[in-house]
């Protein structure tokens, strides 16, 4: 099956790299470009992309608005952020907005295809190297409209356990060496998590996990 990637950045250069680098993948095409988040909205309605690359800040209407607008519309439509880590401030708000993960836009192109695949099965973009560096920029900021801490109703404590630690950036095998299970279990419970919290993805239960307070700066 082949994935079709929306291109979504208002830097020509930066869309012609990528349209090269998936055009050398043959599970990948390109099935579009946008240079405004506005654009990037209105072609995924029409183009129904699986993945789109979407880039935070562009003019009108931005990386984080079009997200939501996308995540939103029940499409099905897959978002992986583009960032630059030390000048965007507004990642955090693009993975409340429902996006699956992030790139950084210096990251290696055999990379940048892993991550395509990667969200595009339905999982979430989070390279613990990169996780703990993004936590760590979530943890240096205050959201000016932040949520009051969400009650987890129906967790049990080791499942908290566990949560915590996906909120620090932990990976599955390092979550199961912190508390001397199995990965199978870590899965298990990581199942259990997603439907308890009505979380999509990993990447909304680490959100989850900092809005409930249990990981702290």
């Amino acid at each position: 099956m082949t994935v079709r990637v929306l291109l979504a950045d208002d830097q020509p250069l930066v869309r012609a790299a990528l349209r090269m680098v998936i055009a050398e993948a043959p599970d990948l095409e390109t099935a579009g470009e946008a240079a405004t988040g506005g654009e990037a909205v209105r072609l995924t309605e029409d183009l129904r992309p699986d993945v789109v690359l979407m880039d935070v800040r562009m003019p009108g209407m931005d990386g984080v608005a079009a997200t939501r607008l996308i995540t939103g519309s029940g499409s099905g439509t897959r978002v992986l952020m583009l960032t630059t880590f030390d000048d965007d401030e507004n990642v955090y708000g693009a993975l409340r907005a429902g996006a699956s993960g992030f790139l950084v836009k210096d990251m290696d192109l055999d990379d940048i295809l892993s991550a395509i695949r990667v969200v595009a099965a339905g999982d979430a973009l989070l390279a613990p190297g990169v996780t703990r560096r993004l936590i760590a920029e979530f943890a240096a900021r205050a959201e000016p409209a932040a949520p009051r801490p969400r009650p987890l109703n129906g967790v049990t404590d080791r499942e908290r356990e566990v949560l915590t630690l996906v909120g620090r950036g932990l990976s599955n095998a390092e979550i199961a060496a912190e508390l001397s299970i199995s990965v199978t279990t870590v899965k298990a419970y990581m199942t259990r998590l997603l439907a308890k919290l009505d979380a999509r993805d990993r990447v909304q239960l680490v959100i989850i996990a900092y809005s409930a307070g249990l990981v702290a700066p």
